[in-house]
């Protein structure tokens, strides 16, 4: 079953980011997921957001996305990440 990702992101050391985002498509497709959407300036219909970026993505599957977020090339880049930008990630299943 698909599995998407969804990250909100504060940035706050742009460079820094900026590092990681260069890097990180390669890695990616390599354990099959897909950027699905990016989006800096998303459009807030309901609540309250306070965020710099929403990140889309999704994987075949569960053991997919734990390939890629446990391997080594990414774990490399993430450093960059974490290092720049903060906030909740999300793992949800898609439907049937």
């Amino acid at each position: 079953m698909t599995v998407y990702a969804i990250a909100q992101l504060s940035i706050h050391d742009r460079p820094r980011y900026e590092s990681y985002a260069a890097r990180f498509a390669s890695v990616l497709t390599r354990y099959g997921g897909r950027l699905l959407a990016a989006d800096e300036r998303p459009r807030v219909v309901e609540g309250q957001w306070d965020r710099d970026k929403v990140v889309l993505l999704a994987f075949p599957d569960h053991d997919a996305f734990t390939a890629w977020a446990d391997s080594p090339e990414y774990q490399e880049i993430s450093r960059d990440r974490l290092a720049a930008a903060g906030g909740p990630v999300l793992l949800v299943r898609g439907v049937t």
